[in-house]
């Protein structure tokens, strides 16, 4: 699973590194996408760059991913410490989807102890896959 800005910088910012990274997991691995990632996709290009929302659906319709539905009524923030309570249903959606690995360019992320997903940065990611 990538997290929501790992997407936004490939499509928005064409971060040719990041491009790489998803070109290496969309060849060897299956790529997962959760509703929650979508809806907050969504939502920072609306408020950030509402001029490239559409660019932005347009990339999400190319790229090959399993999408995954989850329910946002049933997140904890409680279960799960991290210092943004906005980063509580992200990584909820991670956990209830029971993905492997979890890529985030988020430090906040870094800093958990969880068995599950593995969380790791795109250079960890590359290096370690």
């Amino acid at each position: 699973m990538l997290d929501s800005n790992i997407l936004i910088s490939i499509a928005i910012f064409n971060s040719e590194q990041l491009k790489n990274l998803l070109e290496h997991i969309c060849q060897n691995y299956q790529l997962v996408i959760s509703s929650t990632i979508i809806d907050e996709i969504d939502d920072v290009i609306e408020r950030k760059f509402p001029e490239k929302q559409e660019d932005m659906e347009k990339f999400l319709y190319k790229i090959p991913y399993e999408y995954e539905y989850v329910p946002d009524t049933v997140i904890n923030e409680h279960l799960i410490e991290i210092r943004d309570p906005k980063d509580v249903p992200i990584l909820y959606s991670a956990i209830v989807t029971d993905v492997d690995i979890f890529i985030s360019g988020d430090k906040d992320f870094e800093k958990l102890e969880i068995e599950r997903p593995e969380i790791l940065r795109p250079s960890e990611f590359l290096a370690k896959y």
